[in-house]
């Protein structure tokens, strides 16, 4: 086995406990970055139900606009007959 003096052996301890830290900040960086991209998309998936849910609302409202106008179209098509 290895014989460190003391100066190598804090040396030693010094270099494991900074990778360590190291990889505890990167952990943290990355959590922190997918926690960042998982409120992007939850607000991108709110923004796209919203833009459908008017569209949606769009739509009904021509249908119904359609359906109020079809009655007098036919009357207009059977009177030019």
């Amino acid at each position: 086995m290895l014989n460190l003096n003391d100066t190598e052996e804090i040396l030693a301890i010094l270099i494991a406990v900074a990778i360590v830290l190291g990889f505890i900040y990167s952990t943290y960086k990355e959590i922190q970055s997918t926690i960042s991209e998982e409120k992007s998309k939850y607000r991108e998936k709110k923004e796209t139900e919203a833009k459908v849910k008017t569209l949606i609302e769009y739509l009904d409202a021509k249908k119904e606009l359609i359906d109020v106008l079809n009655p007098f179209k036919k009357k207009e098509g059977d009177s030019k007959s």
